[in-house]
């Protein structure tokens, strides 16, 4: 694990001990200020540098320390993606962990005694996020901050919900009863195109050289990174050229997997991927994360022939697919456009749109 850290002239005074309990538990530290006691300093600063090292990916989540910790949290919840808490008792950290998965906790210098440091953070740092009926409830207040896009971490792997209008009006005609084969088939391809943008966005990047009719100038391309997609058959197969059309040259994997109707559990009928898929960063592109069995055994399918970068992409999850996923494979990276709220007795998503293989194909 590894926590960015940051504070003021007023939390200054407890970065000290805040910096011991972390080493004392093998957490690796990313310290972004303040080094020395300057009483002109601004808390918005450090907020801002330990928010945007978590969306950055740089560290898994964050210390902030002002007087009271109320002024840092605001400023880190201005960034979306951001939830921070000001914790000065251990139940405060307890709740705000369990309940809103909070990715920082603020601390406060005047309030906040050194000696009660570490019980504070020893909770904040065992808890664990209850997921269920939190993930929606974080899930609304997302959409509030109007981003193209949430962010979260459900005792696993980085989850990505897509807000971006022209994602969410997309979905909004795909969920349908109405909508057609021929719409339906275009607008999975629509949306996972528009979803590749933020799939792709930490691909490597290198300089080259190249003409303009105007002068010689250095542009950016992309390195050169191995990239292998592999749809779930047969619903995932809808969401290739999406991708495809975006980074042609990706290799593309096929799994076959159906759901036994009486176990729900996936059973493996077919599994074909690129001879070299252990050099390759990895896609799964599955539309319907629901009980997240079929997807679960697709990873680890690809896991034992080698795969390690994976990620997955579907159009619509549910909590308990999430929570499945990020159990079996913590270390899987989840994007989707929906998550919707539960699955009903027969392990579909509701609302849904109900079975995606038969609504792409026109099968019943």
């Amino acid at each position: 694990m590894k926590v960015a850290l940051g504070c003021d002239h007023a939390g200054y005074v407890l970065k000290d001990t805040v910096v011991k309990f972390l080493e004392s538990h093998n957490i690796e530290i990313l310290d972004m200020g303040a080094y020395e006691y300057n009483k002109e300093d601004d808390y918005a600063d450090p907020a801002f540098k330990v928010a945007g090292a978590i969306l950055d990916e740089e560290v898994d989540e964050g210390v902030l320390i002002c007087g009271t910790g109320f002024g840092i949290s605001i400023a880190a919840n201005k960034v979306p993606g951001i939830r921070a808490v000001a914790c000065h008792t251990v139940n405060d950290a307890k709740m705000a962990k369990a309940h809103n998965n909070i990715n920082i906790i603020a601390l406060g210098g005047s309030v906040t005694k050194p000696e009660e440091v570490p019980a504070i953070l020893e909770t904040w740092y065992n808890t664990q996020f209850e997921g269920g009926r939190h993930i929606r409830r974080i899930n609304k207040i997302a959409k509030a901050e109007k981003a193209t896009l949430t962010m979260m971490h459900q005792g696993g792997g980085k989850v990505v919900i897509f807000n971006h209008p022209l994602v969410q009006h997309k979905v909004g005609i795909i969920r349908d009863v109405n909508t057609s084969v021929k719409q339906f088939r275009e607008l999975l391809n629509e949306i996972t195109g528009l979803m590749v943008y933020e799939i792709t966005r930490n691909l490597p990047l290198t300089d080259k050289e190249v003409t303009t009719p105007v002068a010689k100038t250095t542009v950016k391309t992309l390195e050169g990174k191995k990239l292998a997609i592999v749809p779930v058959l047969r619903a995932g197969l809808g969401m290739v050229d999406g991708v495809l059309q975006l980074v042609p040259n990706a290799k593309v994997g096929h799994i076959g997997l159906y759901r036994d109707p009486a176990t729900l559990e996936p059973v493996e009928y077919y599994c074909k991927l690129p001879f070299d898929i252990e050099e390759r960063e990895i896609f799964v592109l599955d539309p319907m994360l629901a009980t997240g069995g079929s997807s679960s055994a697709a990873i680890s399918l690809i896991k034992k022939r080698g795969g390690r970068k994976i990620s997955l992409v579907c159009l619509i999850g549910a909590p308990e697919g999430i929570e499945r996923v990020n159990k079996d494979h913590p270390d899987v990276s989840i994007f989707i456009a929906a998550l919707d709220s539960h699955l009903n007795d027969h392990g579909y998503i509701v609302p849904g749109l109900g079975d995606a293989g038969d609504r792409l194909f026109g099968t019943k």
